[in-house]
């Protein structure tokens, strides 16, 4: 039996004896899970992975066998992060499930083989099948649809060479049944969509290079003027997003062609994410919005920030009660939002439940920011009680400097407004919104206007350990009281997101784009009085599993870390990028002790310009025994080999490895493929990249990274208050 079994069953009988214990006439009693009935052991088995359930737990008696081939528990089945499952084992798990299984997902199964794909066929109860990531040719698809004829959802990649034409007709029998469909487009195409006919939900991701690994540009003039442009008469949920690049722009458009002519009647859900700060002008925009707040059945809406103007958003939303809205780098709409939000603009604001409002405030740096670019705490009070079921809310890229003014309700502090989304699971906070205010030194430092800083009238202050006083991370008891409020009044939080302003991933792929509209760091006088204090106060999230802390110039020594992590014994993914001085690495010791707590991490994305990924760096993280994905980003950064190969070896459950160092590219590609060479045979799932961070054909590296890792690790971009199939890139 497998730990993560074993386990379970310890936990449950170390409950179930303290459940049926009475002191007062019993000194002891043994109870097994043998002796529960089969509806409470069918309740332990549903946590189960469906490999261990059929390989391991299925033997240990008859009874359990029985139970491990319940239809109830083999219904719905994903093998998506089962990163140990080779073919052959894979293979025997779909020769068992055969007809049982209806809801089948290998999303992300990169590692597996074309020939796998076949055994999928197997399967002819299946309704809905998630292969995307997986190595399904044209012609392997039309073979997998051919057999599966109750199909009714498809996800899968249309990767270069993909050809409609290749479809038997049976294949396309299957595709016209179909009622969803997700493609992950990596060439230029309609993939099947023409073929669906009944399509109620279509979810896009654009994923095209402008350019190809020859040097040759790539464009979508050959799909204009093909007869097959999809009509979607049916269609109720349309979700698109997009890698940068033109050529994604302008395939999304032809996708979208049919909408100049007429809206589908029943359409609810329009989510459009672009990147970039001057997405490509779509004319039917105003007309989509008219025709949403028509209908009345709006339930999620997210458009660039260039599709519409304040009176289209209020004609979309008048008469509507949405569950998902998001005005991501939106500015000019900031005042129509609150508007429809607070003022009766919508039917039902308390049906929302996720809000993405990053950037709404944001006025480019270049200008001069004045209050009224800020958010304001009784502006934010009066939407919390509006919006009462908020769940996920993301403020990113917006700015709050705390100035003792009250707010409605008496408020002083918007930590305090946000404590009355008494709902929250998720949050994405600008570093600012948790300062206090302005310390002494902060202000002698820190006295210029923005203004006269870009007009070169002044220097900008270098931002650094030279800024501080020797006593400036002995804050005083009250810098972390809007804080503390904000965790007392949300104990349930599992996601948490702190980035500072000005904070840029180095890694190349969203870049340029993200850099257009970002401020310098060091900008935000308030956001670098968030220091050690403030996560140290983060250990009162004892359901945090997911932390992300980026762009924190204050922090110092990385002794909130610790603390930290000694109470949040459940954080599994953990993102920390750019904290304290660029110059060096000063919370390294901090950083060591914190890896050694983080017992339950499973996801590490650490980035910063000076890391030393030494002998002491990986025997910390050996103590992360259940990790399973890896990244580090050092543009000056060290590794050392050995060290590396014998983390590895200790950590037994990792299948990703990236590191963009410092070091020479035969260093890198050295130690690629001693770990390739050393753990691929019994990793089956096992990604290995290490390559210098500045090599100019790092983007065609990355470019070859699963999509799968990308989105989960590799790009340090905000997942909060995004639907799950549409988290940016």
């Amino acid at each position: 039996m497998s730990g993560t079994v074993r386990g379970i069953s310890e936990d449950m009988d170390r409950q179930i004896v303290q459940a049926v214990c009475d002191e007062d006439t019993m000194s002891s009693t043994s109870v097994g899970m043998s002796d529960l009935s089969d509806e409470i052991l069918l309740c332990i088995l549903r946590h189960v992975p469906v490999c261990d359930l059929l390989l391991n737990v299925a033997n240990v008696c008859h009874k359990l066998q029985t139970l491990c081939h319940d239809k109830t528990l083999l219904a719905h089945v994903s093998l998506s992060e089962e990163y140990l499952a080779d073919d052959l084992l894979v293979q025997h798990i779909l020769k068992q499930l055969a007809n049982r299984v209806q809801s089948l997902s290998l999303n992300g199964c990169y590692w597996l083989s074309g020939s796998t794909m076949d055994h999928l066929a197997r399967c002819r109860a299946v309704t809905h099948l998630d292969v995307t990531g997986c190595r399904l040719t044209s012609v392997r698809l039309s073979r997998l649809l051919s057999s599966l004829s109750l199909l009714r959802s498809l996800a899968f990649d249309v990767a270069p060479g993909f050809n409609s034409a290749q479809l038997s007709s049976e294949a396309v029998g299957s595709l016209s049944r179909l009622s969803e469909l997700r493609q992950t487009l990596l060439t230029p195409s309609y993939g099947v969509v023409p073929c669906c006919a009944q399509l109620r939900k279509l979810m896009l991701q654009f994923d095209i290079p402008d350019v190809t690994r020859e040097g040759v540009g790539v464009c979508c003039q050959l799909m204009v003027g093909q007869s097959s442009v999809p009509h979607y008469q049916q269609l109720e949920e349309f979700t698109a997003r997009l890698a940068p690049g033109e050529v994604n722009q302008t395939l999304l458009l032809l996708y979208l062609a049919v909408f100049c002519v007429h809206v589908p009647k029943r359409l609810k859900v329009f989510l459009v994410s672009i990147p970039g700060p001057n997405p490509a002008h779509w004319p039917a925009a105003p007309s989509l919005a008219q025709s949403l707040g028509q209908r009345g059945e709006l339930e999620a809406l997210q458009l660039p920030r260039s599709w519409l103007d304040s009176l289209s958003l209020k004609r979309a939303l008048e008469g509507n009660s949405p569950k998902h809205l998001s005005f991501s780098r939106c500015p000019a709409l900031w005042p129509q939002v609150f508007q429809s939000l607070l003022e009766g603009g919508v039917r039902d604001a308390t049906q929302l439940t996720s809000l993405n409002l990053s950037g709404i405030n944001q006025v480019l740096y270049s200008e001069c920011r004045n209050v009224e670019d800020h958010l304001v705490p009784g502006t934010i009070s009066q939407l919390a009680m509006g919006c009462s079921n908020i769940k996920h809310l993301n403020l990113m890229h917006t700015h709050y400097h705390h100035e003792h003014s009250p707010g409605l309700g008496g408020e002083t502090h918007l930590c305090a407004s946000l404590v009355k989304f008494r709902h929250l699971r998720s949050l994405t906070l600008p570093a600012c919104a948790l300062s206090d205010g302005l310390n002494t030194h902060h202000i002698s430092t820190n006295n210029m206007s923005p203004s006269s800083l870009f007009l070169g009238l002044k220097k900008a202050p270098r931002v650094g350990l030279q800024i501080y006083k020797p006593d400036s991370e002995s804050l005083s008891r009250d810098s972390t009281s809007g804080l503390v409020q904000l965790l007392a009044g949300c104990p349930f939080l599992e996601t948490l997101e702190l980035i500072g302003p000005g904070f840029v991933s180095a890694l190349p792929r969203l870049e340029p784009c993200i850099r257009a509209s970002v401020e310098p760091r060091g900008m935000c006088a308030w956001a670098r009085g968030v220091g050690d204090s403030h996560l140290a106060a983060l250990e009162a999230l004892p359901r945090l599993r997911r932390l992300t802390l980026a762009g924190l110039p204050g922090v110092l020594k990385g002794t909130g870390l610790v603390q930290l992590a000694r109470q949040c014994k459940d954080l599994q993914v953990l993102s920390i990028a750019n904290m304290g001085s660029l110059k060096t690495m000063n919370y390294t010791p901090a950083l060591l002790d914190t890896l050694k707590q983080c017992t339950q991490l499973q996801e590490l994305r650490l980035e910063q310009p000076y890391l030393n990924a030494n002998a002491s760096f990986f025997e910390a993280l050996s103590s992360c025994s259940r990790l399973q994905r890896l990244c580090l980003i050092s543009r000056s950064g060290t590794f050392d080999p050995s060290a590396t190969e014998a983390f590895m070896e200790r950590c037994c459950h990792v299948i990703m490895c990236h590191m963009f160092m410092g070091g020479t590219l035969v260093a890198c590609r050295t130690l690629q493929k001693a770990l390739l060479d050393r753990f691929s045979v019994e990793r089956s799932a096992l990604s290995v990249v290490i390559y210098p961070l500045q090599h100019e054909d790092l983007p065609s590296v990355i470019r070859d990274i699963p999509l799968t890792l990308l989105d989960r690790i590799t790009l340090f971009q905000s997942h909060v208050a995004q639907p799950p199939h549409l988290s940016p890139l």
